[in-house]
Order: structure tokens, then sequence, then C-alpha cells
């Protein structure tokens, strides 16, 4: 086992990849070079839905508010020419994730290259393709719909042999869990700090429990992002490239920061969409 609040088994390193999507096509990990070439303008020539729905994408980021819901644009029933074209167009940025919903549904999240721009694909629990969308939104909706119905409170059997700080740091949690409000600031409690045995980490994992959600985040360096079984608290650790963990740290809030696109970012996207939307589809 690897050291840390939530770990990965041995040989399972990409635990937190993406879970296969069906019938969909890859999200690949490339940016808008492919648009430059010469076998894309054919492409661009032939998908026209593309082209109309670039500039609305470019409308609801210049109007995003970092708090309100986000909008969706169905592209499931798109031909798959275009949906290509569109996975080219966007790219893929450094944050991807899943998201477990009811009934077997899952949302396989990837932000595009612009930040706050979203490819969501669901699938339901026998891995066909039920919807696929883009997102303008500081995180998809999909993930706050996975987090609504956990539970805010928090109970555990007596702590176990071997124990030394479990107690005190689930009662700190159970307490902020209990007064957190939407919009408080993030209340982190980091390991590295705290004289926390094998078995304390243990029986904290076990409290908790997992939740449904998963996001990696790849800018400087890996930070995973875990949704434990109590609401608004996250595990989130931070990995240098030799994926050991150098950061681990539960966070009480609604959603950590490091995977949330910013309202600037908005702007910051619409601007660059826009570029290339007139560079290449006009």
């Amino acid at each position: 086992m690897k050291a840390g609040l939530w770990v990965s088994p041995e040989g399972e390193d990409e635990a937190m990849t993406m879970m296969p999507i069906g019938a969909a096509p890859p999200l690949r990990a490339r940016g808008v070079d492919f648009l430059a070439t010469s076998s894309a303008e054919e492409t661009i020539r032939r998908c026209a839905r593309t082209a109309m729905l670039l500039p609305e994408i470019v409308d609801a980021l210049e109007t995003q508010k970092f708090d309100q819901p986000g909008r969706l644009f169905d592209i499931t029933d798109l031909p798959d020419d275009d949906k290509e074209l569109i996975t080219q167009t966007l790219g893929e940025g450094e944050v991807t994730g899943i998201a477990a919903l009811s009934n077997g549904i899952s949302a396989e999240m990837k932000e595009a290259v612009m930040a706050g721009v979203w490819r969501i694909c669901l699938t339901n629990d026998d891995g066909r393709l039920i919807g696929d969308y883009i997102e303008v939104a500081s995180i998809p909706g999909a993930l706050r719909e996975a987090c609504s119905g956990m539970p805010t409170s928090i109970s555990h059997r007596p702590a176990p042999a071997g124990a030394m700080n479990v107690m005190p740091v689930l009662a700190e949690v159970a307490d902020r869990v209990a007064h957190y409000r939407g919009g408080d600031p993030a209340h982190v409690i980091t390991f590295s700090l705290l004289p926390m045995s094998p078995e304390d980490m243990t029986f904290l994992q076990e409290t908790l429990g997992a939740g449904p959600v998963r996001l990696t985040s790849r800018g400087y360096g890996t930070c995973r992002i875990v949704a434990t079984g109590a609401r608004n608290v996250w595990s989130v650790q931070f990995y240098n490239a030799m994926d050991t963990i150098i950061l681990d740290t539960l966070e009480i809030c609604d959603i950590p920061s490091g995977a949330i696109a910013a309202e600037e970012d908005f702007r910051d996207s619409a601007a660059r969409l826009r570029d290339i939307e007139e560079a290449y589809f006009k």
C-alpha cells in the first residue's frame, strides 16, 4: 500500500483514470494543433453543426458566473465527425474525473484546454453511452448531483488498538461538517503535521468511507481529489513526479479549489475559443 489516507492497491497506479465509456469516442489528450492541418479543412467544411455550436459556447463563457449553475449543450446525437472535431477543438485540460450517479449511471468529466468548458459522457451500468454533453460551468453539475445526497453526520465505533490521534481528528471533522455552510472557506487538516499511526489512518478511512466522486488535476504535479462518504469531506493528495505523496490532507468544503474554474477563467476561455472559431471556422 502507498502512504496516505486514500490509497491505491499495489499495481493500480492508474486507479484514478477514467472508466471505459462504451461506445463513446475517445476523448484524446490533444490540443488544437489538428485544426491547422490540411486534413482538418475538409472535416471543418462538412461539420456545420460544430461551427454553429462554438459561438454558443463562447456566449455562455462570456456570461457564466462562478456560483451559477452551468449551461449544457447536448451533442449526443451529433454525427461522429462533428464529435471528433469538437474533441480536437476543445483539447484536454488539467482536470478529469468520474462521478457515480443514481441508477447505475456514471458521468465521465474532462475539462477542455479552455478552463470552465467540460466534456461530460454519461454511461449506464453496462457501459453504454446514454448522453454526451458540453458544459460551461465552474464544475460539472453531475458532480454536485452525485454529492447531494451524502450524509452530514459521522458515526464510528471505539478507537482500535494502536490509535493515537484519530478520535480528535474525527471530532474535528464531525464538528466542521455539522457547521459547514455553502461558501464557507475550506477547513484543511494536514496529516503531514500530525502524528498519525497506520491504525489511525486505517480507522479514519473506514469511518469516513468512499464517496461517489474521483478527480485528478494535472497542473504543476498531480493532485488527486476523492470524495469521502461524508458530505463536504474530501481527501486531497498531492504527488511528485515519482508518484509519491508529498502532501496528504482532508478538506471540509463544497468542492476543493484545485478542481474548480474561477470566474476570470470563463472570460479567458471565451477569448481563446473565439479566436479559434474565427481562425478556422469562418
